[in-house]
């Protein structure tokens, strides 16, 4: 009686294409994990914005959403600037609070470095009175770019762009 199953060659063959494989697809396995936390990352960030506009509107006051501590990789903060003093004033009632994803940098050019301002209206401004636009990179790890952007338009749109740009800013990214 003849048995059927695998033979050790044919074992050896299947471990050794198995052994070949398996960093392969670790590594893009990786890349996946990290392409889908810096993509949740430019959703929040770009909905959370929204938010900050919406609640300026409704509440017709002006609206700070502002970097924590080291900057927007460490988180933000919504807030109500009430007294027009931003988040040096305590007593300002914060809206939201949200804190950075562990190994997720995001870098804003010039303009939206520190902070985003929506007036009563909704639109953005700097503290001057003029308009404020720029973009907030979600810089890729090990490059100096970014593969998402959350886009502040002059008239307050905010939108979110899935283009691999070169940027400075992201030259070490978190």
């Amino acid at each position: 009686m003849h048995e059927r199953g695998f033979s050790l060659i044919e074992l050896l063959t299947a471990l050794a294409l198995l052994v070949l494989l398996l960093p392969l697809s670790s590594t893009t396995f990786s890349e996946l994990l990290s392409s889908n936390r810096q993509q949740d990352a430019a959703r929040t960030l770009a909905s959370d914005l929204r938010n900050a506009r919406a609640a300026a509107i409704q509440h017709r006051h002006t609206t700070l959403v502002h970097a924590m501590g080291g900057g927007w990789s460490q988180g933000w903060r919504v807030i109500l600037d009430i007294s027009g003093k931003g988040a040096k004033d305590p007593e300002n009632p914060l809206i939201m609070e949200r804190r950075g994803t562990r190994g997720i940098a995001i870098e804003g050019n010039r303009p939206v470095q520190d902070f985003v301002r929506f007036g009563a209206m909704g639109s953005p401004l700097l503290p001057t009175g003029a308009f404020q636009a720029g973009t907030l990179h979600i810089c890729q790890r090990a490059r100096e770019g970014s593969l998402y952007q959350v886009v502040l338009s002059r008239s307050g749109r905010i939108s979110l762009r899935n283009e691999i740009i070169e940027q400075a800013s992201c030259t070490s990214p978190g």
